[in-house]
């Protein structure tokens, strides 16, 4: 239940939010996950190709934690509210962490195309919802976010061809 000092006005009905904002939410916390693990294999790549990885990669985690304000501020214009802490983010990823000490360079690039993938699927969600909610400023966003996850993924895989 919302709080009244966070009741938001919004012509949409209550309950179609709710699904909404639930899979914005859920694509939220997939976009820290992937940011934090795309940091991560930014900052321990190594090899022959580490300069255009690690340019590559920091590049991409600016792309992710771009789009993470946009997302959260759609859940509040929605009359809903969004993640409060790394607990939050926790309960609700769908992206696996890795912990490892050591990850090739070819599996950085593997795991995150597969991530990256995995987080389209995640918009897909979200549009669906946006749809059948009737929340057409959503639908039309959630577009760009896509078409962004699909090109790093094609990135990823292209980086990773021999």
């Amino acid at each position: 239940m919302t709080s009244p000092a966070l009741d938001t006005p919004t012509d949409l009905a209550r309950n179609d939010t709710r699904s909404v904002a639930d899979a914005l939410n859920a694509s939220l916390a997939d976009c820290y996950a992937l940011y934090l693990k795309t940091k991560n294999f930014h900052w321990h790549v190594s090899g022959p190709h580490f300069r255009d990885y690690h340019l590559m990669l920091d590049d991409q985690a600016a792309q992710i934690l771009g789009v993470t304000d946009a997302i959260a501020e759609r859940v509040r214009k929605t009359g809903n509210t969004t993640l409060r802490s790394i607990g939050d983010i926790g309960r609700r990823q769908t992206i696996v962490d890795n912990d490892r000490e050591f990850v090739s360079p070819e599996d950085m690039l593997a795991e995150l195309r597969d991530d990256n993938r995995k987080l389209v699927e995640s918009f897909r969600a979200v549009k669906t919802a946006a749809e059948e909610a009737g929340d057409n400023a959503t639908s039309g966003i959630v577009d760009e976010w896509t078409d962004q996850a699909e090109e790093r993924a094609w990135f990823l895989f292209e980086a990773s061809r021999r």
